[in-house]
């Protein structure tokens, strides 16, 4: 049961982390719509790539810094930093309007999805700070095989977001605006609370 909590720990994240009409999400929106829903999955199985890298990344670092117990503290007042960072970007993100994205006839839609995913800066920092989190909260485990199993939870959330964009993109395409403002003011309350909520830990 252990083994399975890992990976919906990190579906759960990774949904969660790419639910907002970001650059991805857009973009696997717009092929789906413009170049037919399989060129839509090959991108998103592209990005969802780099999100299994990404996140490994972040869980070894985790590792290393829980490996190190006298650097955690300095670790949590960097994940508040983090939360507070995201809640400002989402807050920011929802006070902007969605600009349709351009789509240039190509066909390389796989490569496309690793592409724009290696340029998402947030992804990082974000399961680091997370990954942090959880396993403050004693939810997950930061040894193997458990840091496997929550970074293929991880790219396995991304594939189903962007799947689910692309599976519904006819009708957020007509609803974008109001999806968009509404789940950016979310994203960037939920954040806050993370911070505060870990900034209180760190204090009492």
């Amino acid at each position: 049961m252990i083994y399975l909590l890992h990976v919906f720990y990190g579906i759960l994240m990774s949904y969660i982390g790419f639910i907002s009409p970001g650059m991805i999400n857009m973009a696997s929106l717009k092929i789906s719509l413009n170049k037919g829903r399989k060129q839509g999955l090959l991108f998103a199985f592209g990005a969802s790539l780099i999100v299994f890298i990404q996140s490994g990344i972040a869980l070894f670092f985790a590792d290393y810094f829980v490996q190190n117990p006298q650097i955690v503290s300095y670790l949590k007042i960097a994940g508040v930093v983090v939360f507070f960072l995201l809640a400002i970007v989402f807050f920011v993100q929802a006070k902007r309007k969605i600009n349709s994205l351009k789509e240039k006839d190509k066909n390389r839609y796989f490569l496309k999805g690793i592409g724009m995913s290696l340029i998402n800066m947030l992804a990082i920092p974000f399961y680091l700070a997370v990954s942090i989190f959880l396993a403050s909260e004693g939810k997950i485990i930061i040894e193997q095989p458990y840091i496997l199993l929550f970074v293929f939870g991880a790219s396995l959330g991304a594939f189903l977001l962007f799947s689910t964009y692309i599976a519904f993109a006819n009708f957020i395409s007509t609803r974008i605006a109001f999806i968009a403002k509404n789940i950016n003011y979310i994203l960037s309350g939920l954040f806050l609370v993370l911070g505060i909520s870990t900034l209180y830990k760190l204090l009492v």
